[in-house]
C-alpha cells in the first residue's frame, strides 16, 4: 500500500505540473497561431480546479480500493440513486453534450434521432437486462455470457467484443476532449489529446471503480445544472416559447425550413432503420454501462439505477435539443463569434456549438464553467470505458482464460492497471487519427458494433435455453466481424478518415445487416450442435434461470 501511495503522489504531482505547463502553453499560444482562441483565464482556472478536485477524489479512492471487488465494482456498496446518477454520467458523454447539440445546430430536427434512439434503449435494459445481469454476474457481462457455457471460448469472445466497443467509443470521447481543450487553452490538438489520455490513466490506475463512480456522479450533477442554465437562458430570450425559438431558427439557418424536416442526416431508409436498431440495442451491449450494475448490492437497487438513470438522461436529451437550436439563433449568425474564432458559423465544424452558446449566454465565466464541465464529462466517460476495457483484459482474459481462475486478486488488479495504461496510449493515437469526425456519429458507429456483437449473445444466454457455446461463439463473431468490417469500409472511415475516394460499403450503419446475422447464426449453430457438451449446456439453463430470479450469485459457471 505504501508503494501505491508513493506512486499516486508522484502521479498527482505530475498531473499538477502538466496543468501548469498547459496554462503556460495557453498563455503563449496566440504568438504562434493567430487562429487559435485567445486565452480565457476564467476557463483555465475552473478547469484546473475541477481536475484538482477529481485528482483528490482519486487519492481518497486509492485508500479504499483494497480488493478486486473494490477495483472493479466499488465493493458493491453504491446505492441505486447514486448508481443512477453515475450511469447518467457515463451515458451523458461528449457525444451527447457536444455531438447531439452540434448535429441539431447543423441539421436541425434530424439531430433528435440520436437523442430518441439512445434514450429508448433504457427500457430494454430495465425490463430485460438489469435484474438478471446483477444476479448472474460478478464484475463483467462475460460472467453472465459464460455462466453455463464454455468459459474459455465465451470469455475470449466477450473480452474481444468489449475491447473493440471500448476502443471505438474512446475515439469519440478523445476527439471531443481534444477539440475542447484546443478551444479552451489555445494549444495544439495533439497536446490536448495527450493531456486527456494521461489524466485518464491516473484516475483508473489508482482509483478504480470507486474514483470513477464519484467523478461520474459529480460530473452528472454539474452537467445537468449547466445544461439547465443554458436551456433556461435560451428560452428566456424567446419568452419561453418553443414556437418562437424554432421560428427564429428557421429564419436564420442557411437551410431555413428544411431544418424542421427529417432526412438531412439520414437520407436512406435502410440507414434510418439501421441507425435506430443500433442506438436502441447498442446500449445493452456497452461494457462500461453493464459493469455499473455490479456496483450495487442487489437486483432491486439495479432496477432503481435504471429508473433514475432513464429520468436523468431523458431530461438531459431534451435540453440538448434546446441547446442546439439556441446555438443556431445566438451563435451561428453572430459576427462576434465568427471574428473572434469562438465559432466557425453554421457551415463550418461545429462540435463546440454548446460551448459557444454558453459564452453567448454567460460570458467568459460561464464559458469557463461549461468547458470544465464538458471536460469532466469526457474524463468520467473515458475513465469508465478504460476500466471496462482493462477489466475485460485482466478479469476475463488473464484471470479466467489464461490462469484458469488461479490468479491472485492482487496480480489480477495489477494486470488491469497495466492494461489501463496501454488502452490510454491507444486512445490517444486513435483520437489523433479521427480528429475531424463528429463525435456523435463516431459513437453511433460504436453502438452498431455493441448491438451486433455483445447484445445478441448476452440476451440469448439469459433467455434461450437452446444456446450452446458453439452457437454463441460463431454467431457472436459473425456479428462482430460484420459490424467492424462494414464500419471500416463505410464512407465515415474509409473515405473521410483514411482518405480513399469511394466507400466499399454503401451504407452509413451496418446494424440492419449485422444484428439479424448474429441472432440467426447463433440460433443456427446452436440447433445444429448435437455434442454431449451442448446437451449439458441446455440442461444447465434451468439452474441458471433459478439463480437469475433468486439472486444466489454467479459462482456456478460451467468452467468448460
Amino acid at each position: 500500500m505504501k508503494t501505491t501511495k508513493n506512486a499516486l503522489t508522484v502521479a498527482l504531482a505530475a498531473g499538477g505540473m502538466m496543468l501548469l505547463a498547459s496554462a503556460a502553453m495557453a498563455a503563449g499560444a496566440d504568438l504562434g497561431n493567430a487562429a487559435k482562441q485567445e486565452t480565457n483565464w476564467h476557463a483555465i482556472v475552473m478547469f484546473v480546479i475541477f481536475v484538482g478536485l477529481t485528482l483528490g477524489i482519486t487519492y481518497w479512492a486509492a485508500g479504499r480500493t483494497k480488493t478486486a471487488a473494490d477495483f472493479y465494482a466499488a465493493g458493491g456498496g453504491i446505492t441505486g440513486f447514486q448508481n443512477g446518477l453515475a450511469i447518467a454520467g457515463d451515458y451523458m458523454s461528449a457525444a451527447s453534450f457536444l455531438g447531439i447539440s452540434a448535429l441539431v445546430y447543423g441539421s436541425g430536427y434530424d439531430g433528435l434521432i440520436f437523442s430518441v434512439g439512445w434514450l429508448v434503449g433504457w427500457p430494454i435494459i430495465l425490463f430485460l437486462i438489469a435484474e438478471r445481469l446483477r444476479n448472474l454476474g460478478k464484475y463483467t457481462f462475460a460472467d453472465v455470457a459464460s455462466y453455463r457455457l464454455g468459459r474459455t471460448p465465451v470469455r475470449t469472445f466477450a473480452a474481444t467484443g468489449s475491447l473493440i466497443v471500448v476502443i471505438f467509443y474512446l475515439i469519440g470521447q478523445m476527439v471531443g476532449a481534444g477539440q475542447l481543450i484546443k478551444l479552451l487553452f489555445g494549444m495544439d490538438y495533439v497536446y490536448a489529446v495527450m493531456i486527456v489520455g494521461a489524466l485518464m490513466m491516473v484516475y483508473v490506475t489508482f482509483g478504480g471503480m470507486v474514483a470513477t463512480t464519484w467523478v461520474q456522479i459529480i460530473k452528472a450533477c454539474l452537467l445537468l445544472g449547466g445544461a439547465t442554465f443554458i436551456a433556461f437562458g435560451v428560452m428566456s430570450k424567446f419568452g419561453f416559447s418553443f414556437e418562437a425559438l424554432f421560428a427564429k431558427g428557421v429564419e436564420v439557418h442557411p437551410k431555413h425550413g428544411a431544418i424542421m424536416a427529417p432526412g438531412a442526416l439520414v437520407t436512406n431508409p435502410l440507414d434510418a432503420i439501421s441507425l435506430g436498431l443500433a442506438l436502441m440495442f447498442g446500449t445493452a451491449g456497452l461494457p462500461h454501462i453493464l459493469m455499473r450494475f455490479f456496483t450495487v448490492p442487489d437486483a432491486k437497487e439495479a432496477r432503481k439505477s435504471v429508473f433514475y438513470a432513464t429520468g436523468f438522461i431523458g431530461y438531459f436529451y431534451i435540453l440538448t435539443f434546446i441547446i442546439g437550436f439556441g446555438a443556431i439563433t445566438m451563435v451561428g449568425t453572430n459576427p462576434d463569434y465568427l471574428v473572434s474564432g469562438l465559432g466557425s458559423g453554421l457551415k463550418g465544424g461545429n462540435n463546440m456549438a454548446a460551448v459557444w452558446l454558453a459564452h453567448a449566454i454567460g460570458g467568459d465565466l460561464f464559458l469557463g464553467f461549461i468547458s470544465a464541465v464538458a471536460f469532466a464529462t469526457i474524463l468520467a466517460v473515458v475513465s469508465g470505458l478504460t476500466l471496462a476495457g482493462a477489466s475485460a483484459i485482466s478479469h476475463d482474459l488473464y484471470a479466467s482464460v489464461i490462469m484458469h481462475g488461479q490468479a491472485t486478486e492482487g496480480r489480477e488488479v495489477n494486470v488491469s492497471k497495466i492494461a489501463s495504461i496501454c488502452l490510454g496510449v491507444i486512445a490517444v493515437l486513435l483520437g489523433l487519427i479521427f480528429e475531424k469526425q463528429n463525435v456523435a456519429f463516431i459513437v453511433a458507429l460504436t453502438f452498431s458494433v455493441a448491438a451486433s456483437a455483445n447484445f445478441p449473445v448476452l440476451v440469448l444466454s439469459m433467455f434461450w435455453g437452446g444456446l450452446t457455446t458453439r452457437g454463441a461463439i460463431l454467431g457472436g463473431y459473425i456479428g462482430l466481424l460484420m459490424s467492424v468490417i462494414m464500419v471500416v469500409l463505410s464512407k465515415a472511415v474509409w473515405v473521410q478518415s483514411f482518405g480513399f475516394s469511394d466507400a466499399l460499403f454503401p451504407y452509413a450503419y451496418p446494424a440492419v445487416f449485422s444484428i439479424p446475422s448474429a441472432f440467426f447464426f447463433s440460433w443456427l449453430f446452436s440447433v445444429l450442435d448435437n455434442s454431449p457438451r451442448a446437451a449439458e449446456e441446455r440442461a444447465a439453463y434451468e439452474a441458471q434461470s433459478i439463480r437469475s430470479e433468486t439472486g444466489l450469485g454467479a459462482e456456478g459457471a460451467s468452467g468448460h
